[in-house]
């Protein structure tokens, strides 16, 4: 019951999003899946396409739902109310057989979509990459690793 209250925006605009998804989705379907697998046996029994799918969890994570329940019941009460939609565990087993096409479309989505700026994000966590005690004595990435402090643990890491 954690996500209740989550979603604040009108089921109107979610559908909108949706569509939006769906349509971005069904290019980047076309262009990164074989056709061997778009047109595999008993496609014609599924209740929701293949882009679809992969649309409503996207959707899913943009909107930030943590619970796959969750998740599905307000889809299916808010968003599919006319149409069929997948009970829950075929759903979720659906979204596990498509992750590896989610991955390839959500990086060609991110290609098409993403700035060119002469920014990035650095993370800044310092990684140890050796033991304490080897420290002045590792030989692997001596070039580029370098012994800096951690004011959060107080230590130098290596």
């Amino acid at each position: 019951m954690q996500e209740l209250f989550h979603c604040t925006q009108s089921c109107s605009q979610i559908q909108q999003l949706l569509s939006r998804i769906v349509k971005e989705v069904e290019k980047a379907y076309e262009v990164v899946v074989p056709y061997a697998i778009r047109q595999r046996r008993n496609t014609h029994l599924q209740k929701q396409r293949d882009a679809v799918i992969i649309a409503v969890h996207i959707l899913g994570h943009m909107l930030g739902f943590t619970s796959e329940r969750m998740w599905h019941q307000f889809v299916s009460q808010n968003l599919f109310l006319d149409q069929p939609f997948p009970e829950r565990s075929r759903y979720h087993r659906r979204c596990r057989q498509l992750l590896s096409i989610i991955k390839w479309i959500r990086s060609r989505l991110i290609r098409l979509y993403s700035r060119k700026g002469s920014y990035g994000i650095i993370e800044s966590l310092p990684i140890p990459l050796s033991h304490p005690a080897r420290k002045y004595r590792a030989k692997r990435m001596r070039e580029i690793a370098d012994i800096g402090y951690c004011a959060a643990k107080k230590n130098t890491m290596g």
